[in-house]
């Protein structure tokens, strides 16, 4: 059979996660489609541009994901594809998730110039983060330290917390963009979830697409149910707090045989107050299950804990 000659053009941000992210699911695409031809096109996005402001003073939705969507809606792309932590939870018009692949691991790392670990930072220790939520569960665990903004790629913010005459004495990030990067080597201490819960769909790839069948069948060979239903319950509990990627809300959903567990948490930004949730579910519920938790959040103070914050993301 012969090739399609037109060939499926994936749309990615510039930074070489986000590449190597894109590179990884058009392996996974050429694997399952051998005749169709797959190609990577860059986009610069609003988040990767403004690097002289925290991520939560920036405003707007879709930081990282606007002009994704904009090129998609346009034809000028065929799919896109997102760290599904940085998709806003409503579906642009027209467009769907269309593929969540298997997930990567959603822990987050310490990054220390001095091998420091959590318990071991000295005392007023600078955590380079522009996260509320690493920020509200990092003063929550340690009270003393300070947190000061850190911005740019992975590389950029290693660079930054490594430099022994810069202001940083550590800085968070996500294990899977240090593992998809081969740069595990400068992590302290992977942080524990009684410390530090990830994002709602941290470590997850998100491939969207228009809401075509003949774009969802192509990308049916890439989905994977089980990380599908465990981000659908977190983003879910996301959603019905009315939050977006910049507000101090943490998930994290695992499968159990036929079961969800779900653990959910909602942070003070300055680490004051702290909501924990525990509860599991069907696999097929898993929406139902992250928005009863919410409201379960909710009933325990949440909106207080969120009350004036601004809600990008």
């Amino acid at each position: 059979m012969a090739s399609d000659p037109q060939p499926l053009r994936l749309g990615t941000r510039a930074s070489a996660l986000a590449r190597w992210q894109t590179d990884f699911v058009i392996a996974l695409l050429q694997s399952a489609h051998p005749h169709r031809y797959f190609e990577s096109q860059l986009i610069s996005t609003r988040g990767d541009r403004v690097l002289d402001t925290p991520l939560p003073l920036i405003g707007g939705k879709g930081l990282f994901t606007l002009e994704l969507e904009q090129a998609l809606h346009a034809g000028e792309i065929d799919f896109a594809v997102h760290s599904l932590k940085d998709l806003p939870t409503e579906d642009a018009g027209g467009l769907v998730v269309g593929a969540i692949p298997q997930r990567a691991n959603p822990a987050d790392a310490l990054v220390s110039q001095a091998g420091y670990t959590i318990d071991t930072l000295p005392n007023g220790a600078v955590i380079g983060t522009s996260s509320r939520r690493r920020a509200a569960q990092l003063l929550h665990y340690r009270p003393d330290l300070r947190i000061h903004d850190i911005r740019g790629n992975v590389e950029t913010r290693i660079r930054k917390a490594l430099d022994p005459n810069g202001p940083y004495t550590a800085t968070i990030l996500a294990c899977a963009g240090l593992e998809r990067l081969n740069l595990m080597d400068v992590v302290t201490q992977i942080l524990p979830f009684e410390v530090m819960l990830p994002a709602p769909g941290q470590g997850a790839l998100a491939v969207q697409c228009r809401d075509e069948a003949t774009s969802l069948s192509i990308l049916d060979a890439v989905r994977d149910p089980f990380t599908a239903a465990a981000v659908a319950a977190e983003r879910a509990f996301l959603a019905a707090l009315e939050g977006g990627c910049s507000l101090p809300v943490a998930a994290h959903a695992t499968r159990h045989r036929d079961r969800l567990h779900f653990w959910g948490r909602v942070s003070a930004v300055d680490g004051t107050q702290q909501i924990e949730i525990h509860a599991e579910g069907s696999l097929d519920e898993a929406a139902d299950l992250g928005s009863r938790m919410a409201s379960e959040a909710l009933a325990h103070g949440a909106d207080k804990i969120l009350q004036g914050l601004p809600q990008h993301g």
